[in-house]
């Protein structure tokens, strides 16, 4: 069973909400992503997406875009972040990770080698930013194949008939958009969450998961409140660009996550 499966499986069973860290791999580099990949896993975040940099990352915010440039600065590549999830693997991490990259950089890496390459690396699934399920079969065959999950967008703006189509193509877990725009920290969740969730779970069984603004616990367990998981990025990769060059950089970091985690298994 894939490690998404299972992992939202045993949620489900203990009555808990999931939460996704979202972090730019090689930010501030392959090292430390390592030292907080684990640190997350030790606090009990349930996935982990790697960012996957890219020069012109068009859904992301200012916080993310320049955790890219930070990345691209240490040299970090495709190549790179998967011998780096290969190694963990190997040191026995457990936690599901999702890759969260844009389509350009498969091409140009080969869409059959970065897929055998990610399966046996041990990523679980891939979330390509700019890939419509249209234009996804070649990608999803050879993500299905290999075991891995094509993991897709849904946006509050999206047309029921088109929530639809793309829970059809999706697989693992739905990455529900809270918000129109790119990623990036919000004061509050946008209103309509709830009942664009329920939008997608009358289309879908999958699992569905809650990103894109959600910054402190409160709004973390909230949001949890609406969905199965809730995504935390640009409030972690902030936490990441002020103690970069710390010493302890993971443990600090990863106590800030601690605290969102433990506000969404209680729900408060």
């Amino acid at each position: 069973m894939n490690r998404i499966d299972a992992k939202f499986h045993a949620l489900r069973a203990a009555g808990q909400k999931g939460f996704v860290a979202y972090i730019c791999a090689g930010d501030p580099n392959l090292r430390v992503t390592a030292e907080l990949v684990r640190a997350f896993e030790r606090v009990g975040v349930d996935v982990v997406e790697l960012g996957v940099p890219f020069s012109d990352p068009l859904a992301d915010g200012v916080v993310n875009q320049l955790a890219a440039e930070r990345a691209l600065r240490s040299g970090t590549t495709l190549s790179g972040v998967l011998k780096t999830v290969a190694a963990l693997r190997s040191d026995g991490l457990r936690v599901p990770v999702v890759f969260y990259v844009y389509y350009n950089i498969l091409h140009h890496y080969g869409l059959k080698k970065f897929v055998h390459d990610a399966a046996a690396a041990g990523v679980d699934g891939v979330l390509a930013l700019d890939l419509p399920p249209e234009e996804g079969d070649a990608y999803e065959t050879a993500m299905k194949q290999a075991g891995l999950h094509p993991i897709y967008l849904i946006a509050p703006t999206t047309p029921a008939t088109r929530v639809h189509k793309i829970a059809g193509h999706a697989s693992g877990f739905i990455y529900y958009v809270s918000r129109e725009g790119v990623t990036g920290m919000q004061k509050k969740l946008a209103p309509a969450v709830t009942a664009n969730v329920a939008t997608i779970r009358r289309n879908s069984k999958l699992p569905v998961a809650i990103g894109f603004g959600i910054s402190n616990p409160s709004q973390a367990a909230a949001a949890a409140q609406a969905a199965d998981a809730v995504v935390v990025g640009s409030a972690i990769v902030n936490q990441i660009a002020k103690h970069g060059k710390d010493r302890g950089v993971a443990l600090k970091v990863a106590r800030f996550v601690g605290a969102m985690v433990r506000a969404v298994k209680k729900g408060k």
